[in-house]
């Protein structure tokens, strides 16, 4: 059942993938996706929608991996790096990078990876009084989140004429990304994903508690820190891309979860599948709904999420 269940998942990610190409300002139909187009549309999947949606799916797979990790490590059902501040130490580190060192796009995503891992290392110190408990977590990521969220409108008000684009990278959004975006994305989104699914069964120990993984032979503190390093990684490369696009690494694990159990060897390959499935189709739906004004994405994450974050947050007190 958990097979069927789990290719249904893969079925609604290549669904979002031509769903995605598909709609726009210029509708294609089905037939000339495979079949031949004239220029204008030729030119319009090629270099407009087909790079933007390979996009929107690596990025959908990143959150969803990272909200995987982070749910398992700190032992929160509510963790998320948007939530808990992670994809705002990435935000600070990476927007400085952009604004002070201008087209640096190489240094954007390292600089972002250590911003990530130094708020989920400042979050994990915070959280910790004689273990961890998820409603630390929580609070401490929540005033993590706003210090660094502070630094980030301190850089916005001394760079003020690079307001305009920051403002969009802090929405979270996918207008304009290209080939260009995929290059830089696609090296982490491989090997992240790959060092998580090579990670599952480490993830599966912990579930177990800190006592009976030590019993097991696992390093617990070792295997967090390479895991929330993992995590870090992923975050901080989707922020870099489409900036601070929240919610996706709480929604998407929960549903997998529910959909495929607790499993880690079959819950992140479906919460990657579904990631992306979720991210393409909000995407979509985001730019078109209101055409021709195109609503970033972040905007409709944020009004799916925020209800369901609430809905946990009282379930789990």
């Amino acid at each position: 059942m958990k097979t069927i269940k789990f290719f249904l998942i893969c079925a609604a990610t290549v669904a979002g993938f031509f769903f995605s190409i598909m709609n726009g300002s210029v509708e294609i139909a089905p037939a000339q996706v495979f079949g031949e187009l004239d220029e204008t549309k030729r030119q319009i999947l090629m270099n407009i929608r087909l790079p933007r949606t390979i996009v929107a799916m690596l990025v959908g797979v990143n959150l969803s991996l990272s909200g995987a990790i982070l749910q398992a490590v700190m032992k929160n059902p509510l963790a998320d790096p948007h939530i808990i501040g992670i994809s705002s130490g990435a935000g600070l580190f990476g927007i400085f990078v952009m604004m002070v060192a201008g087209d640096a796009g190489a240094f954007v995503t390292p600089a972002a990876f250590i911003g990530a891992m130094l708020a989920a290392t400042l979050i994990y110190v915070l959280a910790w009084k004689d273990g961890i408990r998820p409603i630390r977590v929580i609070l401490a990521g929540v005033a993590v989140s706003a210090f660094l969220g502070a630094g980030i409108s301190a850089l916005l008000i001394f760079y003020s004429d690079k307001v305009h684009g920051a403002l969009l990278w802090m929405v979270g959004g996918l207008s304009a990304r290209s080939w260009q975006h995929v290059e830089l994305l696609l090296p982490y989104s491989i090997a992240g994903t790959l060092a998580t699914f090579l990670a599952a069964r480490h993830l599966n120990v912990l579930q177990l508690g800190d006592e009976v993984a030590t019993g097991l032979g696992v390093r617990v503190n070792l295997v967090r820190t390479i895991l929330t390093a993992i995590a870090a990684l992923l975050a901080a490369s989707a922020v870099c891309v489409v900036g601070l696009l929240g919610f996706v690494g709480l929604i998407v694990p929960h549903t997998a979860r529910l959909i495929l159990g607790s499993d880690y060897r079959i819950l992140l390959p479906g919460a990657a599948a579904l990631g992306a499935a979720v991210v393409t189709i909000s995407d979509t739906v985001a730019r078109t709904i209101f055409a021709p004004t195109e609503l970033p994405v972040g905007i409709l994450m944020a009004m799916l999420g925020a209800p369901f974050f609430l809905y946990l947050l009282r379930k789990e007190l």
